[in-house]
Formats: structure tokens, sequence, C-alpha cells
């Protein structure tokens, strides 16, 4: 139950409804990107290399809108592979069919491992940035277009057990990593169509386009797909079916895509002052060269202890964020209603980091990690006490309004908790990135952090089944270990009954790890705030 410890975007955040995964990862600045940013610093925005006069904003709200729609795009199919979750576990999918459906959320924690390609290799003539972008865009476009055709059959499956877990993993898998794939160019792009004085506009593009996407893709097609609530709030007359379908949604933005990634290919030109005339070999020599500093960032002693730390802090988290909001639906919580729940949120998902920044400003901002540590495992297991009580308080026409506001204020709850020990974090990691190479740095920090959580939620999702205790009641001889096991049960009559539920044994067991971790290794980590700053500086 987690919009992950990522915040804003340009850092590393997924936004996301309340209760589920993440999936993004801060951006890598290049050497090439770092020169272009130094190429703006001292102000050369015209074709021939002359500063130009400034027109403030209003001059460039062309190109700050073009940025906007990018990131609005780039934020659709990641809404949508979030909903397929929700979707997947109203049709009573296996826990072990939801990790595996997990893996979709990994690759914008992982594109550190190619975002030097997209920096280094492209097509001077058509452009450094839309080499990448347009080609990215259209095959997006092709996939939902084609995928729109096919997602019905994939989760509606002929197959007994319910949807085709490994086909909507691949292709969804594929989506996230063309939409990280086009994060990457349009961050890089970002930082050269605006001139020196409107670029930290790019930022604000960034977290409110995506925030849009995320929420058209997630929020708004799980409410415009539920048949409950097109007909409870939009409808006079009660149909089956929503107002569209993931199809039909599917349909109209691989439209959207295709129109406007030809609309930029054709009308959009790259700055001419941005014309680069590096040989190939040096291209080539430039990604090797940032893949060895990664490396010898990463062997660094106090690096490498430190991204250790940060690959193991969450498991202590990960059954209250990764399996919470399924088992809530499991409970019979609508799903668009708990999508719905992120909108209250908005607000004060604003609000923390700017109050929680005030603490973290000092020379020890892991402090507030350590000290909210504890709080958020707490928070964990008040989830596992929700989902005990969501069955005894639904009632023929749904859930009462006082247990939403229950859900909601836990949800706030675990909000200040996860933004506390982000803000922290990502205080730390500008604290001792070296700035010869701080983007590199900064971003091989936030992946790390990235994939302490996803690994961890995946694995939570894996044991949910086999940690759950079920036994066939009614039918003599008869047990519910396997899927085909509870077809024999209902077959001769009984009813398959949970003993024990795998996620209680996960929470308490999460709990007792993540003390232990806390206690032993929480130290630790705020022992490295001692270190001097020459033990995180690259060796020249």
């Amino acid at each position: 139950m987690e919009l992950s410890d990522s915040i804003t975007y340009k850092n590393g955040r997924q936004r996301k409804p309340v209760l589920y995964q993440d999936m993004r990862d801060g951006e890598l600045k290049s050497s090439d990107v770092e020169a272009e940013e130094e190429n703006l610093l001292r102000g050369s925005d015209s074709e021939d290399g002359h500063p130009k006069v400034r027109n403030g904003i209003r001059g460039e709200l062309g190109n700050i809108m073009l940025l906007l729609c990018l990131y609005v795009l780039q934020g659709i199919p990641l809404g949508l592979a979030g909903s397929i979750p929700l979707i997947m576990q109203s049709k009573n999918v296996s826990y072990k069919d939801q990790a595996y459906f997990s893996f979709v959320f990994w690759p914008f924690s992982l594109k550190l491992l190619w975002a030097p390609l997209v920096d280094a290799l492209y097509v001077q003539r058509f452009g450094r940035r839309k080499s990448w972008l347009v080609p990215t865009q259209y095959m997006l476009g092709l996939f939902m277009l084609c995928l729109s055709v096919t997602v019905d059959s994939l989760l509606e499956s002929a197959d007994p057990r319910g949807p085709n877990v490994t086909s909507l993993t691949a292709v969804f898998f594929m989506l996230a990593f063309l939409a990280a794939t086009q994060d990457i160019a349009v961050d890089g792009w970002a930082l050269t169509m605006l001139s020196r004085e409107n670029v930290g506009y790019a930022s604000t593009c960034n977290s409110v386009g995506q925030t849009a996407g995320y929420f058209l893709g997630n929020v708004l097609f799980l409410a415009l797909e539920s048949p409950d609530f097109c007909n409870k709030y939009l409808r006079m007359k009660p149909q089956d079916k929503g107002i569209v379908t993931l199809s039909d949604f599917l349909f109209f933005w691989g439209i959207v895509f295709m129109v406007s990634t030809t609309l930029v290919a054709v009308l959009k030109k790259e700055n001419g002052r941005q014309q680069y005339k590096k040989a190939a070999s040096e291209e080539t020599q430039g990604v090797t060269e940032t893949y060895r500093l990664l490396f010898s960032i990463v062997r660094m002693p106090t690096v490498f202890t430190f991204c250790s730390l940060l690959l193991t802090a969450k498991i202590g988290f990960s059954a209250a964020d990764a399996v919470t909001g399924l088992k809530l639906i499991e409970a019979g919580v609508p799903k668009e209603q708990l999508a719905l729940l992120a909108v209250p949120m908005v607000p004060l998902q604003i609000l923390l980091p700017l109050v929680i920044s005030k603490y973290t400003a000092g020379p020890r901002p892991l402090d507030v990690f350590y000290k909210a540590f504890p709080f958020r495992l707490l928070i964990g297991l008040e989830y596992a006490l929700l989902v005990w009580w969501t069955p005894s308080v639904k009632h023929e026409d749904g859930f009462p309004v006082y247990y939403y506001a229950v859900v909601l204020l836990s949800y706030a709850l675990h909000q200040v908790a996860l933004y506390s020990m982000y803000v922290a974090t990502m205080a730390f990691h500008a604290k001792v990135s070296d700035p010869v190479i701080g983007g590199t740095y900064m971003t091989l920090l936030n992946t790390v952090t990235n994939l302490g959580g996803n690994w961890p939620s995946t694995l939570a999702l894996w044991l949910v089944d086999p940690l759950t205790s079920k036994e066939c009641q009614g039918a003599i001889g008869q047990t519910c270990g396997t899927p085909e096991d509870v077809g024999l049960c209902v077959k001769e009559g009984g009813v398959c009954v949970t003993v024990l539920d795998g996620y209680y044994v996960e929470s308490l067991v999460c709990v007792i790890i993540g003390l232990s971790w806390w206690i032993f290794l929480g130290k630790r980590m705020k022992r490295l705030q001692d270190e001097s700053p020459a033990a995180w500086h690259c060796k020249p």
C-alpha cells in the first residue's frame, strides 16, 4: 500500500494512487548533457551563438507546453500498467502471478543501464533527442493499438486459471521500457529546449505532466471502466459495463501517440545551437567512460556500504507496501474507490516534501530517516489490522463512509513516514555526491534506492500464496494446496477456507526483520554521515 519512496518524478518517483507499486528513477546526466547545461549557463541561445534578448516565459510557452504534453504522454502507459494488478486481483489471480507482473515496474529503476546510449547515439540531421523520442513514441502508439485488439483476450483468458499473466507482463514491461527510454530523451531535450532563465520550468513540466498522465491512465480509467461507479455517478440508466473498456482506452491513446509524434517529428526542430560535431568514436568513448565511471563509484567503500544498506532497508515495509491494496480488493473494496483515494492526497504530497526538507537541510539528514523508520513499521502492522477489520464492516451497499475515512487517514500517516524517509535519503544523496560527476552519481544512488523497494515487493507478492494455509471443508479427502486441488474440492461439493493468511505472516515477519535492521544496521547508516567528504569523492 505505497506510493513508493520516490516522490518527485525527477528524483525517482512513481506517483501512484493509493496502494500500489512504483517504477520510476532519476535521470542520468552524462558528460554531453552537462555540456548542454554549460552552454545554457554561457547564454548561447541563438543559432549563431550570440545571446538573444529574453522575452520571459511568454516567449517559450510553446516549448513549455510541448514538454508538458510529452510528460503527460509518458504518464499514460505507466498509469495503465499500475491499473492492471487491480483488475487482475478482481479476477482472483494468484499472488504468484501478481509477483510476475510486478517486474513491469522495474524499467524506470534500471534505465541507468541504457541511459548513456540514449545520450550518445543519435542521427545528427534528425536531432539528438528526436532520434530516440520519435521512434520510441511511435512504438508506444503501435503497442497500444495492437494491445487494444488483444488485451480483452489476455484478461479474459479461456484458460481456467484466468488472465494470461505471462503475456500481460511481457507487453506492459515493454510499454514501461519504452516509456523509460522516452523519459531519458525528454529529460535531455528539456535542458536545451528552454533558455537559461526558463530551464527551471522543465522539472515543473516533468512533475505536473507525469502526474496528470498517470492520473488519466490509472484513476480516471479505473473510474470510467467501473460499471458501479458509472451507474452511480455518471448515468441515468444502469448498464453492465463502464463508459470505456481497457481496449477502448488503449486504442484512443494509441491514436493520440501516433498523431502527436508525427506532429513533433514534422513541425518541431531541435535548437540549431546544439549541433554536436563529435565523431562516432568519441561518442562511443563517452559511453564507455560513463559505464566505467559508474563501476568506479560503486567500488568505493562508503558507496558500497551505503548501497548495500539501501538495498535491504525496505524489506520491513514490503508486505504493507506491495500486498495491502490487493488484499483490500480481495476483501471486497472496489478498486476504483481505492484509486480515487489518491485525489485528496495530492495536496499532502505537495506540502510534505516542503515541510520535511526543513529538517533534512542540515549536515545529518539521515537522522530523520532513522526516526521515521520504526513509525513506518508500525503503520505496516496497522495496515494488517485494517485488512483484518475490512470484512466485518462490509454490508450489502458496500462500505460506510467512516471506513474510507479510516483508510484515508491510514494512508496519510503512511505518507508522512514515507516522505520523511525519502526526502532524507535524497538530501543525503545530494550531500555526498561528487559535484564533478553529480548527475551520474545521484542517478546511481536513486537507482539503488528504487531497486531496494522493487525486489522486496516482488518477493513479498511471491510468498503470499506459499505462506497461506487453506483446507477443504465439506469434501472429505480433498485439499486446497493448488488451483487444481481447489477445483476438485469445489467439484466434490466442498469449499476452500483460509486457515492462515500468508499476508499476516508476512506482515509480522517483515516488522521483525525491519526492527532488526533498524537496531543493528540503522545506526551504521547514520554513522555514514560522519565520513569526510573525501570518502565519497572519486579519486582523480
